[in-house]
């Protein structure tokens, strides 16, 4: 069964540099995600080192690369899980872990039992209410805000038609859409997500990463998803971060995803081609980004 993420703590007040009208000096939006010089050691190995990246409210980033290098490290870094070796890192103009539930997050996913009959409306709700079991909320707003909200977010996932379903009832896509509408239903202003195309066939890669480009750009949220393949996505992406032996470039999915940056990452020839239908090949590297044999490694 694929344990069910709830938030651990209320929303904090947002400083006047994290609010979504913020600018910086240059008249740019600020960076809701800001790492400079970030590195991270795991087990006195360093993963990762010299990474600086930002990303803006309604901007969509990917994290690639092969397996075991630190992906979905990256990730918790982000939440305030793994500490930083050295280099800073803010999030939502916070220090990470600490901006409570404006930041939503969706595991590496697991599917659920196929006899499991807690209905998928519920999976949401625990999104909302899941770290108080059976506790009513100190909340002001009623349960019809509650009901509404819940209501609302299903609907954004495209989930209602079988939200009253039992969740062991629904396919991998349906599941995945209404775990989605679990880490939204507290309007969080950035999105940090694991792999969540993971086990899903053709189709429903292509649906789901629809689904979160559309949620990124049109409700604002920064998005930074960790991906096995980034084919499904690459049309939805602003931005790119590829990790590989323990460096890290980023940059628009143009600037990184090419023969001259790749190789310069990797120290060794790799050659990026394109497809006739704008699918992506990387070759001369040991695992290209739609090569993964391992999708839960690193």
């Amino acid at each position: 069964m694929n344990p069910v993420v709830a938030p651990t703590s209320q929303p904090s007040a947002p400083s006047a540099s994290a609010a979504s009208g913020a600018s910086g000096a240059s008249g740019a939006p600020a960076p809701v995600i800001g790492l400079r010089g970030a590195a991270v050691r795991v087990g006195g190995r360093t993963l990762w080192s010299g990474v600086d990246l930002d990303v803006r409210a309604g901007e969509f980033t990917a994290v690639l690369g092969p397996n075991g290098v630190g992906k979905s490290t990256l990730v918790k870094v982000l939440l305030g899980i793994v500490p930083a070796a050295s280099g800073e890192i803010r999030v939502l103009d916070r220090r990470p872990g600490e901006a409570g539930s404006r930041v939503g997050y969706l595991p590496q996913r697991r599917s659920f039992d196929p006899d499991l009959r807690i209905r998928g409306i519920d999976v949401v709700r625990l999104g909302l209410d899941g770290d108080r079991w059976g506790v009513p909320l100190p909340f002001s707003r009623t349960r019809r805000d509650e009901r509404e909200r819940i209501a609302e977010v299903v609907e954004l996932v495209g989930a209602s038609a079988y939200a009253h379903r039992p969740i062991g009832q629904c396919s991998g896509g349906e599941q995945q859409r209404l775990l989605i509408a679990q880490a939204l239903v507290r309007r969080p202003e950035v999105l940090l997500l694991d792999e969540p195309l993971d086990s899903l066939d053709l189709p429903n890669q292509s649906a789901v990463a629809a689904l979160i480009g559309r949620i990124c750009h049109q409700e604002r949220v920064a998005v930074v998803m960790v991906a096995h393949d980034v084919n499904p996505i690459l049309h939805h992406l602003d931005r790119v971060v590829y990790i590989a032996e323990g460096g890290a470039v980023s940059g628009t999915p143009d600037e990184v995803i090419d023969s001259d940056t790749l190789t310069r990452l990797y120290g060794t020839p790799v050659e990026v081609l394109r497809t006739r239908d704008g699918r992506l090949v990387v070759v001369g590297q040991p695992e290209a980004p739609a090569v993964h044999s391992d999708r839960h490694a690193g």
